[in-house]
């Protein structure tokens, strides 16, 4: 089973503090969802969303401080779905998606590869992999840098959550 971690942008009006909106949220179609709440961005991350998290926040235990960097894909506050065998829904309010993009925008990729390289490469085991795999994590924080930017420019929250 592929596991991707979904990432919607959600106007602070329209935000429900209910197990049972979130996940309407995440089993809506974009057309849906569009309808629903007046937009729609989404962002998604396949099965190495763990791998990103190491990109941003250090190689684990995470040693980056709480704040905009430990908050780019696993951060944010729990909601606990309805089920208490499926993860929990995550939400940063607008200060902290606005908090986000400015960290987003300020660092330099190839600063956060330099830090994560060797933790990233690891599963790889072939040095002729790294300008694919380097390639693929500097499309994702591009993705998630534009992701960001253009949701904090709406004033818009965010709510994540790990789909299979």
């Amino acid at each position: 089973m592929t596991m991707y971690f979904h990432l919607r942008a959600v106007p602070p009006s329209a935000l429900r503090n209910s197990p049972t909106w979130f996940q309407r949220l995440f089993e809506d179609d974009w057309d849906t969802v569009r309808e629903r709440i007046g937009r729609h961005r989404e962002e998604v991350l396949d099965q190495r969303y763990g791998d990103v998290e190491i990109l941003y926040g250090g190689i684990p235990p995470n040693h980056a401080p709480e704040g905009p960097r430990t908050q780019v894909v696993l951060g944010g506050r729990p909601a606990f779905h309805t089920d208490p065998a499926r993860p929990p829904f995550m939400l940063l309010t607008a200060s902290q998606v606005a908090g986000v993009a400015e960290f987003l925008k300020g660092a330099a990729f190839d600063e956060l590869w330099r830090h994560a390289r060797g933790q990233l490469l690891r599963p790889y085991h072939q040095p002729a992999a790294e300008p694919e795999v380097r390639g693929l994590f500097a499309a994702t924080h591009r993705d998630l840098t534009a992701f960001y930017s253009q949701t904090a420019q709406y004033g818009d929250a965010v709510v994540k959550w790990l789909m299979a």
